[in-house]
């Protein structure tokens, strides 16, 4: 996210450790937007398309989205199909990163329209090398007009 831009992150991760070590290595990477956690798809979605008292991605800046797909309520490839599918939200960037290494599965969610696809790795540092990796992309990336704005 190049210099100057305001955006915000989104990450929807159930696992409170990884939501953890995602932002601690980010940080590391020198990412310093405001990431806010959603700790399940149905607080994803709720959060941005104004249920339960949300309003619809009203955050300063454009908005750039981390999801998990193994998550209970409502799973990740759901939260992908409801922004993808919505006018309003379709342009946001989606970044899942997930356990999940199944070929179908990878697949499935480019076609529903996930920007990029991250494996997490179950190793501790490989986990935290990957997720440093990402900072580094996420610090030189840039992100399309209109979204969040």
């Amino acid at each position: 996210m190049t210099q100057g831009e305001s955006v915000n992150i989104l990450l929807v991760e159930d696992d409170p450790g990884h939501a953890r070590l995602v932002e601690k290595n980010l940080r590391r990477a020198g990412i310093m937007n405001d990431i806010m956690v959603c700790s399940d798809g149905q607080e994803a979605v709720d959060f941005l398309f104004s249920t339960n008292n949300h309003e619809l991605v009203h955050v300063q800046g454009r908005l750039l989205i981390m999801l998990d797909l193994n998550m209970p309520i409502m799973d990740g490839y759901q939260v992908l199909w409801r922004i993808k599918a919505d006018e309003r939200t379709k342009h946001i960037p989606v970044i899942i990163l997930t356990t999940t290494f199944d070929k179908r599965e990878i697949t499935r969610c480019y076609e529903l329209g996930c920007n990029i696809y991250i494996t997490k790795p179950v190793d501790y540092q490989q986990f935290s090398e990957a997720i440093n990796k990402l900072g580094s992309f996420l610090s030189i990336m840039t992100m399309p007009e209109g979204n969040g704005d």
